[in-house]
């Protein structure tokens, strides 16, 4: 059936109907597209998760993220210059530990000697320009897998908050310039904001993983620190249900009063909203982690072809800023990184 209508009169409907108003104009080019953007990614958005493992020689897959490895503390100091090259402001280190290292009480998360104080000090000895996280937790410790100590085949959260304390301490000792209590139990960043200005340390910084939700999506990272194949039971306890939004902002407002200078979500793109809600609310800088398990379904399923692993990549990070974060970790960072220098 043809239409009845001729092309000026679809066209002056159209225009009656929208007042005139045709969005798609703005579309219609790359450089109008680029001018109009709200939302830009840049390199000054990332944080580099890294592994740390003991000795030297050549980099240890991580067979369930592509691409990511653990690193000798000599490969991080390689990896900090090119983070400081590439424009990324801060790295993240995650420690492997070797089976024998590991205790119930994760008492070499203490030890100044230990991998990640060893890489921290390596690092600002010879780029002092980049900024190093550290992971405040005993899970990559602990003989059973869990961030905190075990009394009785339960969590005990006071014993495992002067633990995690005295962990802080050593990292911040060793030159970390931000420490990311990432264990959920009630009242650590206190205790850690007290023990850092009781220790002379008042610059140090807390990112506090204030909404870590006990997710699926944590396996991959398991696997890298080594503690996927030993944690007895789960973490449901003392990390967040999943199913909870209003219990976030109650998290989050708590860590600040006791001394956070920024809070981040846990996993990222499955919680935008939490993302949105905090940062918006509580007007802070609110950080996104992507997660090892996001990060491997993206990479899984652009190497089976079935999407632009490159472009699905931006978009992801793209939507953490559109949501309001004020960065994101993301394993992602040197390739994000490069190809923002490419453009």
């Amino acid at each position: 059936m043809q239409n009845p209508l001729g092309l000026d009169d679809i066209s002056g409907r159209i225009d009656t109907a929208t007042g005139g108003l045709r969005m798609r104009r703005l579309r219609q080019h790359d450089w109008s597209r680029r001018l109009v953007r709200e939302t830009e990614v840049s390199a000054n958005d990332l944080i580099w998760p890294i592994f740390v493992r003991e000795g030297d020689g050549n980099d240890q897959p991580v067979p369930s993220m592509p691409g990511v490895f653990r690193m000798s503390v000599a490969r991080c100091v390689e990896a900090a210059r090119a983070a400081r090259d590439l424009g990324i402001p801060v790295i993240a280190l995650f420690p492997y530990t070797e089976g024998t290292r590991r205790d119930a009480a994760g008492s070499e998360a203490f030890n100044p000697g230990n991998l990640v104080c060893r890489a921290c000090r390596a690092i600002k000895e010879t780029v002092p320009q980049i900024g190093i996280m550290t992971d405040v937790a005993l899970d990559p410790y602990t003989s059973h897998g869990h961030d905190g100590i075990l009394v009785d085949g339960r969590i005990d959260n006071d014993r495992s908050v002067e633990a995690l304390m005295r962990q802080a301490l050593v990292q911040a000792e060793a030159g970390c310039d931000i420490v990311g209590p990432s264990d959920m139990m009630d009242g650590r960043v206190a205790l850690i904001r007290q023990a850092l200005d009781a220790d002379g340390l008042r610059d140090t910084l807390i990112m506090s993983y204030s909404a870590k939700y006990a997710s699926a999506f944590y396996g991959p990272f398991r696997d890298a620190v080594g503690s996927g194949g030993i944690l007895k039971g789960d973490k449901r306890t003392y990390q967040m249900d999943f199913g909870n939004a209003d219990e976030a902002l109650r998290e989050a407002t708590q860590d600040l009063a006791e001394g956070a200078d920024m809070i981040m979500v846990k996993p990222g793109m499955p919680y935008l909203d939490i993302v949105s809600r905090l940062s918006r609310e509580l007007g802070v800088p609110t950080f996104a982690y992507q997660t090892s398990g996001e990060y491997a379904m993206i990479m899984a399923a652009a190497g089976n072809g079935w999407l632009d692993g490159d472009k699905a990549m931006m978009e992801s990070l793209a939507a953490f800023k559109r949501a309001g974060a004020a960065g994101t970790l993301t394993y992602f960072a040197p390739r994000v990184a490069e190809a923002l220098g490419r453009r």
